[in-house]
């Protein structure tokens, strides 16, 4: 589907007004229509999130604290507020991967950002510093799998361009999503990639299911999986970039 048709398929969706005339009346129609789901999706992000919890990040964060803290002077940790469900804000937990800057809640780094510490491009290429968003999913302000959560800064720019914007916000955001393993993450730079990341977060809040979870959750290991090799094994893809 090209961009023009992923822009009318979102003008089908509920006008932006709903956020503020209808909001609790949506809320409810939505979770009465996916309560068995909405269910079993906060158990399996309880489980999994204590899984990586207990056997990941409990040997792993004091060691990649260690490399931070002798790379650049600042906290091992970033904490932002985006934008959860319902409109609610949180802080998001990050392995701090900048330096401190006065830009970090409004300018979403880029390629080659001067700002990136070497530590923290390691950590991105190896898809290691959003990890620390387990706790998140276990506190119950973010799931696994959901549209991503995005910074104020954004969200504000983004609802002007999509009067529909609020519409991913039925559900929580989460570490990985639909629009993430079909290729659209990372800065957006114009109203086009506003639109089809949109497009790919409206979907998945339409279609969400323990089959279509199971599939980003899989496709998000495997691209993963292949970043890291792609990271310490560059010339088995030459010519190729990490996505």
């Amino acid at each position: 589907m090209n961009t023009a048709a992923k822009h009318i398929a979102i003008q089908s969706l509920p006008a932006g007004k709903w956020q503020h005339n209808h909001q609790n009346g949506i809320i409810r129609s939505f979770v009465a229509s996916r309560k068995k789901y909405l269910w079993s999706k906060r158990g399996f992000d309880i489980c999994f999130s204590l899984l990586v919890i207990v056997l990941l990040l409990s040997w792993l964060t004091p060691l990649v604290a260690l490399f931070i803290k002798l790379n650049s002077k600042g906290p091992v940790f970033f904490r932002q507020k985006r934008i959860g469900r319902n409109g609610i804000p949180f802080y998001c937990l990050k392995f701090r991967t900048m330096i401190q800057n006065e830009e970090a809640d409004e300018r979403p780094a880029e390629e080659d950002d001067e700002r990136i510490t070497k530590v923290g491009s390691f950590l991105r290429h190896v898809n290691i510093d959003e990890l620390p968003q387990f706790f998140n999913v276990l506190a119950g302000q973010m799931s696994v799998i959901g549209p991503r959560p995005h910074m104020i800064a954004d969200c504000i720019r983004f609802s002007f361009v999509i009067s529909s914007y609020s519409f991913r916000h039925l559900v929580r955001p989460g570490i990985t999503g639909w629009a993430q393993v079909n290729g659209y993450h990372g800065p957006t730079h114009d109203y086009e990639s506003i639109i089809i990341r949109y497009y790919w977060d409206a979907m998945y809040v339409r279609k969400a299911g323990v089959l279509l979870d199971l599939k980003i959750l899989y496709q998000t290991l495997l691209k993963s999986g292949v970043n890291s090799v792609m990271h310490f094994f560059p010339s088995l893809f030459p010519g190729k970039k990490h996505s």
